[in-house]
């Protein structure tokens, strides 16, 4: 792999933009204001009242939820095509979205058997037939299917993380930067930068109401998810892919999958990314040969250049404390975000805002309607550099429980350390095997090599 450019190595000196201004960029960026520097002529066509045709690459939950989102935008949007590696997949989220809209909008669903693809590479198909494509399979392939879709010249709404090591990060910086010299959309699903009680919380911030975030911590702590356990017939790439949770090359360990929402609200609250990381972590509970190799949790501390400390936890351990939400401690008070709700108190308690939720949008939808907005007006939205960063702070992390190690935000980013296959097909070995006992092999804090 090779070396980022100089002016990507640029793009990555936190220094070079304060942070009160990162923080008011973040917001103006948040409300869907902040437009791309290329003129309207040097941009991708906007559709106007021309239908906008929708292909969803990956059919899961959420794909198939992300989908439903980008059709209930308004009227002129239509799915016309569909991949996933599993056809049964594909044709589930078929059915619910057909059920969907099959009363008031039936329309809005156009896919002929035709356009149904399935295996490794029938992403390509799918995008070629779209102007908008969904990005939602297992993270792991999202710098592959990104650049797929930027060089097509399609507009993209992509799940988070957008990657699951460094290669991965730098491969979708440096797409992200085609995206804006072909004046396209994208949107990444931190849905958080999409909703109003974030927002205001950050305005509020930004106009000094609280004064500089000092320190902070970020939790999400649950139960833990589902687990598909191996079906006779499976050979191990399909055994994987199905159970891909579990596999830090398809999933990144849950504290990029689920927990950079939080971490990503450091980063923005903040106005910096972290200059180093490091914790623990470990598997107490989820241990079964169907947990793979992740972790089942992780403490760390993010360091920021500013000198600002967050302390990061996540945890997948049942009948333990749950927890997902965000707390900040500044010069001049707190910032306390949960649910939909977001409190800044001064330093002696008093309340200073508290959001009223009553009547927001969902941010969920909101994030396509103001893509698709964005497309139609012949504006631009391009979440990809944050979204991009936000990932590598969370690989920082990872980084840091499965080595033990301090980990520095240049050396992360510049890592060649692939956690990929070399080749993408059912008869592949995967990166990692089972040994004899059907286990596989976990990081070990202080042995294993992650950069």
């Amino acid at each position: 792999m090779s070396t980022p450019t100089d002016k990507q190595t640029d793009n990555n000196q936190r220094q070079t933009i304060s942070r009160k201004d990162f923080v008011k960029a973040s917001s103006l960026a948040a409300g869907g204001l902040m437009v791309g520097s290329l003129p309207l002529s040097g941009r991708a066509r906007p559709a106007g009242a021309a239908t906008l045709k929708v292909a969803l690459v990956g059919c899961g939950g959420r794909g198939t939820g992300a989908a439903r989102q980008a059709l209930s935008t308004g009227e002129g949007v239509q799915l016309v095509a569909m991949a996933d590696a599993f056809r049964d997949r594909l044709d589930d989220s078929f059915e619910t979205l057909t059920n969907v809209f099959s009363e008031e909008a039936p329309e809005k669903i156009n896919v002929p058997e035709e356009h149904k693809f399935t295996g490794f590479d029938g992403y390509r198909e799918a995008i070629g037939l779209a102007d908008v494509v969904i990005l939602a399979t297992p993270p792991g392939f999202r710098p592959y299917h990104f650049e797929e879709a930027i060089d097509a010249g399609k507009h993209v709404f992509m799940e988070k993380p957008l990657a699951t090591d460094a290669p991965g990060v730098r491969k979708v910086l440096e797409v992200g930067e085609k995206a804006d010299q072909k004046g396209l959309n994208v949107v990444v699903g931190l849905q958080r930068h999409y909703q109003n009680s974030y927002r205001e919380a950050l305005q509020r911030i930004g106009d000094g109401a609280v004064g500089d975030i000092v320190s902070g911590q970020v939790y999400w702590n649950s139960a833990g998810v589902w687990v598909r356990p191996r079906e006779p017939h499976q050979n191990e790439m399909e055994y994987q892919m199905r159970n891909w949770y579990y596999f830090v090359w398809l999933c990144g360990d849950h504290i990029m999958e689920q927990h950079i929402h939080n971490i990503d609200v450091a980063n923005w609250f903040i106005g910096e990314y972290p200059s180093s990381a490091q914790g623990m972590g470990g598997r107490e509970i989820r241990t079964g040969r169907d947990h793979g190799q992740i972790f089942d949790h992780h403490f760390v501390e993010f360091t920021y250049p500013s000198g600002a400390v967050v302390a990061s936890q996540c945890r997948h351990q049942p009948d333990t404390m749950n927890r997902v939400a965000e707390f900040f401690q500044a010069t001049g008070g707190t910032v306390d975000t949960a649910g939909d709700r977001a409190v800044l108190k001064s330093r002696d308690g008093q309340t200073l805002y508290e959001h009223d939720a009553e009547g927001d949008p969902n941010p969920y939808q909101q994030e396509h309607n103001e893509l698709f907005a964005a497309i139609r007006n012949g504006e631009q939205i391009n979440d990809t550099e944050n979204g991009a960063k936000s990932t590598l702070t969370a690989l920082m992390g990872r980084m840091a429980t499965y080595s033990g190690k301090v980990i520095g935000w240049e050396e992360a980013l510049n890592s060649d350390l692939s956690v990929m296959p070399e080749e993408f097909s059912w008869e592949a070995a995967p990166p990692v095997v089972p040994d004899e006992t059907g286990f596989y092999p976990v990081p070990v804090p202080g042995q294993t090599k992650v950069l």
